[in-house]
């Protein structure tokens, strides 16, 4: 190995020399270690002065925004005082105002500062006209119309009107404001609520139903006498009831609309198929003899026993007919309902009697048929009596006979003259029985067997005479004229409160009677001779009152009537007696009072009265009656 040899003075100087640069090292070592904590401290020196620049910009900052916050805060206060002031002045001007305010409608109708009864009486018009107009229905060719008053209509306008002055009238005025802001700016309609009686609409439609073309026609049955018959349906169409009420509502509720017509919604259907053994069913009762019971108290009426050969029936109903006639067989009972007698109706619950003149024999005679006819009547409770189904139609064959009644102002024969006493009997015993009438008419002319208010006429086909068996149990009439007296009692069983009843008839005003002259190429020229007695007419109020124990409970308007005046009808002669024939007429005389000629009433009454009649209980007849009235 090759050795090198340094020289030592050299050595030292390299040594030197190396420990020279290591001090040196060192000390710039040094100088950047204490540049760096120079420059250190004045970054932490110049951190220290920024972030205290910071935080006084920052509070800066914060003095700005609280200066700021205060302004808007203040200004915000003002605003919501200036508002609430302007806002309590608006509403107190509102509160103040009775007028609704503007911008509000009823169903489309502008009501815009109408008092409450001023926008009443615009929107009542306008349906009071709707009311007033029908409404046309139509299918195809067919026409009908429904009247809205008929349907029971009814609008209520009250409700809309207050709704309408209630906006902008509530308790917080700011909800006021705002309501009244926006009705004013994007308006407010308050609707009219509008309903009718929908059963009595339906039923309405329902009897249309059947005068519809094409309607379908079910198939049915009906008895007569002894005989079952059965006819066939046919296919056809049948209103749609509840679509077509909902069009009506909707006609009626729109104020606005201008359709002429609603369309009728029909639908197609076949109809049912018989049903002989559905009809059986129905049909088939066994035969039960009248009957009742003690405990509870319950008359049971009798039963007609019916049947019918269903096997021959249903070999019928194969043949191609429009109608089927199958003989019934009928069991009758062995006792009737007018066969119990007094246990069934043990008490009786009124009374009353009417008089007359038993020399007329052809009255007499309809007065007892008109007695044989209602006697021994039961009705159940809750039944109602009708006078003329029961006596039927007034014809010769019949057994009635003539009598007076009142024809075209003038008494003359008609046929069943006389009845209307019997009714008027029967009137007055109904009432004293405590029963609801149904239906009674006043005559024409003040009657003499019974007093103005208290009568009850009949006209068959015209006019009845009905009332209701309202007690808890079944009444049996019985009636009777003999011996120049009609007699009519109800027969029942009485109840706990068992009432009695005072009548008031008073005279509101008086019709004069008129005079008439008619012209009679019988009598001699200058003769006079009176045809019929005048008599006045008159409106009456009868009252009746309803007492317990002797204690007045109720009295309330029983009838309130009106009977023409009788006109005072003189013949004058017009026959010249030197030439025994009939002078040429003259001119007519003017009646009397003409300005109070009364108007005639119906022909055909079927009702007179005979000289002097008159009504027991107590009460004469009316003063003013003629001799012979209705």
């Amino acid at each position: 190995m090759k050795e090198i040899y340094v020289d030592s003075d050299k050595k030292d100087d390299i040594l030197m020399e190396k420990e020279k640069d290591e001090n040196n090292e060192e000390k710039e070592a040094e100088v950047i270690e204490n540049k760096n904590k120079t420059e250190e401290a004045k970054f932490k020196k110049l951190n220290v002065n920024s972030k205290k620049t910071e935080k006084k910009i920052k509070k800066m900052d914060n003095k700005k925004d609280k200066k700021k916050g205060i302004i808007i805060g203040v200004t915000i206060i003002a605003l919501i005082v200036i508002g609430i002031i302007i806002s309590t002045v608006f509403a107190l001007i509102n509160i103040n105002n009775d007028k609704i305010i503007n911008g509000v409608s009823i169903s489309g109708i502008d009501v815009s500062g109408l008092s409450k009864e001023e926008a009443k009486e615009k929107i009542e018009i306008v349906y009071n006209e709707k009311k007033e107009k029908e409404i046309n229905i139509k299918y195809e060719d067919y026409t009908a119309t429904l009247n809205p008053t008929l349907l029971e209509t009814n609008y209520n306008v009250d409700k809309a009107v207050e709704e309408a002055y209630k906006i902008g009238r509530e308790e917080n005025i700011f909800i006021n404001n705002y309501n009244i802001l926006f009705t004013l700016i994007g308006k407010k309609n308050v609707n009219v609520d509008m309903t009718i009686d929908e059963e009595v609409a339906k039923q309405t439609i329902n009897d249309i139903s059947m005068e519809l073309p094409g309607v379908i026609i079910e198939s049915g049955y009906s008895i007569e006498d002894d005989e079952l018959i059965i006819t066939k349906g046919k296919s056809g169409i049948y209103i749609d009831t509840d679509k077509l009420v909902e069009l009506v509502k909707s006609k009626l509720s729109d104020v606005n609309t201008d359709e002429d017509f609603i369309e009728i919604p029909v639908i197609n259907r076949e109809p049912e198929a018989i049903d002989i053994d559905k009809i059986h069913e129905e049909v088939y009762q066994e035969a039960q003899d009248a009957y009742y019971t003690k405990e509870p108290f319950t008359v049971h009426p009798e039963v007609e026993g019916i049947d019918f050969d269903v096997e021959e029936a249903r070999a019928l109903l194969q043949e191609d007919k429009e109608e089927y006639i199958i003989k019934l067989k009928i069991t009758k009972p062995s006792v009737t309902i007018n066969q119990i007698g007094s246990e069934a109706f043990p008490d009786q619950l009124a009374t009353f009697t009417t008089r007359f003149d038993v020399s007329d024999v052809d009255r007499s005679t309809n007065l007892r048929i008109a007695c044989q006819k209602i006697n021994g009547k039961v009705l159940l409770a809750g039944e109602t009596f009708s006078y003329n189904k029961t006596l039927g139609a007034r014809t010769a064959a019949a057994g009635y006979r003539n009598g007076k009644i009142y024809s075209g102002g003038e008494v003359v024969d008609g046929i069943g003259g006389g009845i209307c006493q019997i009714s008027s009997t029967l009137y007055n015993s109904v009432l004293l029985a405590n029963l609801q009438i149904v239906e009674r008419r006043n005559h024409q002319f003040v009657t003499s067997y019974v007093g103005a208010g208290r009568d009850a006429t009949v006209v068959y086909g015209a006019i009845d005479f009905k009332f209701k068996n309202t007690r808890q149990y079944p009444i049996r009439i019985v009636a009777s004229a003999q011996n120049g007296i009609a007699t009519v009692s109800i027969y029942g069983i009485k109840e706990e409160n068992e009432y009695t009843f005072n009548f008031n008839t008073k005279v509101i005003s008086t019709i004069p009677f008129t005079t008439q002259y008619v012209e009679d190429g019988s009598l001699a020229v200058g003769t006079e001779t009176v045809k019929q007695k005048g008599t006045n007419g008159m409106i009456t109020e009868t009252y009746i009152t309803k007492m317990l124990n002797g204690k007045v409970i109720s009295t309330q308007l029983l009838s309130r009537d009106t009977y023409s005046a009788m006109a005072r009808i003189v013949l004058k002669g017009t026959k010249n007696l030197s030439s025994n024939t009939p002078s040429q007429p003259a001119a007519p005389y003017e009646n009397q009072n003409t300005q109070n000629e009364p108007q005639q009433g119906d022909n055909n009454q079927d009702e007179t009265t005979i000289p002097k009649d008159e009504q027991t209980e107590g009460e004469s007849s009316n003063p003013s009656s003629p001799e012979v009235s209705e």
